[in-house]
Parts: C-alpha cells; sequence; structure tokens
C-alpha cells in the first residue's frame, strides 16, 4: 500500500497526507446504475463543476495532477492549471491504484463491459490492456479508500485526472476504445454526494 505523498514543491495549495484506512470490501451500493443523468447542457453543467471547485475549501485531487510520480507509466502529469485553480486551498492527494498496492509502474487497465457505474453493478471488470487480468477488486478498494479520505476531511469537491480508468469523470477507455463515461472511483464519490470535475475542465 503506498501513501498519497505531496509534490516537494507545491504551488500555492496546502497539501495534507491523508492517512491510510484499512482495506475494506467493496461496497454494494443499491441504485447506482440508475443515476439520473444531468439533464443540464454541458456547458452549464461544466460551469457548476467550476464553481463548485472555487467555492471549495478542501478539493480531493489526483497526485500525478501535482507532480507526483505516480501513473501507470511511473511518471507524473504535473497541471499548472490545476495548481493555479488550487492557490490557497487545502489539498488532499489521492491515487486510488497505488493506493491499493498495484504499484508504480503497474499494467495499463481498461474497463470492460461499461464503466464504472457498471463495475459498482456488477456488470463490468477492470482488466489489464494485455493479459486481460482482473484488477476490479483491487480498483474498487482504492475507490473506497479515496471516498474514506473525503469524508474524513470533509472534502465535497475532487479534481480528477480525465480518462482514467478509476478517476475519469467524463471519459474513459472500454476495451481500449475512449467512450463517454466515468471511473470507479468517480462513480463512488459521486454516489456519496461529492462534485468531481475533471482536469480538462479548466
Amino acid at each position: 500500500m503506498t501513501k498519497a505523498v505531496a509534490p516537494s514543491q507545491p504551488a500555492g495549495p496546502e497539501v495534507t497526507k491523508a492517512v491510510e484506512p484499512s482495506q475494506p470490501a467493496a461496497p454494494q451500493l443499491t441504485g447506482l446504475a440508475e443515476r439520473e443523468p444531468s439533464t443540464g447542457s454541458e456547458g452549464a453543467d461544466r460551469d457548476a463543476r467550476r464553481e463548485a471547485l472555487r467555492a471549495a475549501p478542501t478539493v480531493m485531487v489526483s497526485a500525478c495532477l501535482l507532480g507526483e510520480a505516480c501513473r501507470y507509466d511511473g511518471r507524473s502529469q504535473r497541471s499548472e492549471r490545476v495548481l493555479a485553480a488550487l492557490e490557497g486551498k487545502a489539498v488532499i492527494p489521492i491515487c486510488p491504484e497505488a493506493a491499493a498496492g498495484l504499484g508504480i509502474p503497474r499494467p495499463p487497465v481498461d474497463l470492460a463491459g461499461g464503466t464504472g457505474v457498471d463495475v459498482w453493478a456488477g456488470r463490468a471488470r477492470a482488466l489489464t490492456r494485455e493479459t486481460r487480468e482482473d484488477r476490479t477488486a483491487a480498483f474498487q478498494t482504492g475507490a473506497q479508500m479515496a471516498l474514506d479520505a473525503a469524508q474524513r476531511f470533509d472534502v465535497p469537491v475532487a479534481l480528477l485526472k480525465e480518462k482514467s480508468p478509476s478517476c475519469g469523470s467524463q471519459r474513459v477507455y472500454e476495451a481500449g476504445v475512449l467512450r463517454p463515461g466515468e471511473g470507479i472511483t468517480t462513480a463512488l464519490l459521486r454516489a456519496d454526494g461529492r462534485t468531481v470535475v475533471s482536469d480538462e475542465d479548466l
């Protein structure tokens, strides 16, 4: 299990290290798959997410966006736009996959059979891209750990990396094809009433 680590030189935000919770069994979320989609326009939805981010005193953030080398390929995805948006806020860094013990680097994973919502409903899985090994349980554990941290630190908003099988909030890879949908961690956070903002919203 790997703790989320703050970048060595954070630009403005106050970074708080989330304490690792115990690893519970993946929850069964009744009704998650039946969640109603937004009825607003795409632009209005994006503006609402941006406003929620601006108003939040504490934000959960994909650690790779802060400069932590925790991506599947062992690299970071440091974003100056993300750091600027976090100026003056308390930050809780997360990497659900690393926290669940999947290692850095690690084989890339795609969703198979649907999106993160479908994974929680038991209709889809998280499989390694090359060997098709099932990593669903680990991804669900990492998602639960992120939710535990969000609840512990009373985090209303998460700013997460788009296209990730964990953190994607608008698009994810299913069987190698980029399609609309959300990742496993995003689905769980949203089911708990938390706003998830994409790094591409900025």
